[in-house]
């Protein structure tokens, strides 16, 4: 479901950097945004969606106000809040859908965009407005939550909400620590693990790796200026440690969006150049996947693919690299 609303979503939105896109992957088609008017603002700063942090309860819960009889108790359900509990973020179905109408309105400060849900004000976990920098990503989380269904609220469905949520209060709390975790993993990223040439049930899995890994090494060699080192070891091997400063340093630099995007490509290929290439547009979707699953599709070619195994494999591994290069494209200003 993620992968057709992914695919819907993107459609509807002009992506910033086409580069990292595949032009063949998308139709473009225009987004329509109400625009709340005065009173209809004044009214959202009132009430407000957001999301629990309290992970002690995960009880069912109603988001639908009870008819009341009475205006006054009309008005106090009107202005308050909804509160979603913390099963959003790992993606449980957290109740029906509560809302009629999505939209997009720019920040109270016009430092932004937010998202209204019947105008109440989408939030993040910790019940700030979820402001996004970019009217586009702010409308491609607004998709999201249109393509819901009304029997349920899918969170497993919602990629660009999640990795909005991250850049928005996990990244900058967490921000030295993530970058510390990226760069102890860099040593074994997956582009610099290389098949034994000697071995009969390998060679093929060798030569395909110098046909299509050789570039980007020959690329992250030009950027960074120094050569990456392969090893035929699963477990890696010591890189330079100017290429690993280099790397430190151009994560250091990034914002909060632009490194939650390049944490979760990492997390999704196991490397972090191949994360890195897509944020400097020398890799693109499609390119990028078919690296991560350049062995794998080898064995699936020589053995036969396994239904209900491979394909949801490629299917989940094309919703974690295609949102976050989506998020990491529409967050950026230009």
């Amino acid at each position: 479901m993620a992968s057709s609303i992914l695919a819907k979503m993107a459609k509807s939105i002009r992506i910033a950097n086409p580069t990292l896109i595949p032009f063949h992957s998308f139709r473009w088609r225009t987004l329509t945004t109400s625009v709340a008017t005065a009173a209809e603002q004044s009214q959202a700063d009132a009430a407000s969606f957001t999301f629990s942090e309290d992970s002690a309860r995960e009880d069912p819960i109603f988001v639908k106000a009870p008819n009341s009889k009475s205006g006054a108790d009309s008005s106090s359900h009107s202005n308050s809040s909804v509160t979603m509990p913390t099963s959003f973020m790992t993606g449980s179905v957290v109740g029906k859908r509560f809302y009629k109408q999505v939209t997009t309105r720019e920040a109270d400060d016009r430092n932004g965009w937010t998202v209204m849900l019947d105008y109440r004000t989408l939030k993040t976990p910790s019940k700030r407005p979820l402001k996004l920098p970019t009217v586009g990503l702010a409308k491609a989380v607004a998709a999201e939550w249109e393509y819901q269904e009304t029997d349920g609220i899918r969170p497993f469905s919602m990629p660009l909400m999640k990795l909005a949520c991250t850049a928005l209060e996990r990244v900058p709390l967490t921000r030295p620590k993530i970058i510390e975790h990226l760069v102890q993993k860099f040593n074994q990223d997956l582009v610099f693990c290389r098949a034994p040439d000697d071995n009969v049930l390998t060679s093929g899995v060798y030569e395909r790796q110098v046909e299509k890994i050789d570039p980007l090494l020959d690329w992250v060699r030009l950027e960074f200026g120094f050569k990456p080192i392969v090893y035929s070891s699963f477990f890696g091997g010591k890189q330079e440690d100017g290429l690993i400063k280099a790397v430190e340093d151009l994560l250091r630099k990034t914002d909060d969006c632009e490194l939650a995007s390049i944490d979760a490509i990492a997390s999704a290929a196991h490397s972090l150049v191949i994360a890195i290439a897509i944020f400097r547009g020398k890799l693109q979707i499609e390119e990028a996947i078919e690296l991560i699953r350049l062995e794998e599709d080898l064995q699936v070619d020589k053995w036969g693919l396994v239904e209900g195994g491979h394909d949801v494999d490629i299917a989940d591994l094309r919703v974690q690299i295609s949102s976050a290069a989506v998020f990491l494209a529409l967050s950026r200003r230009f």
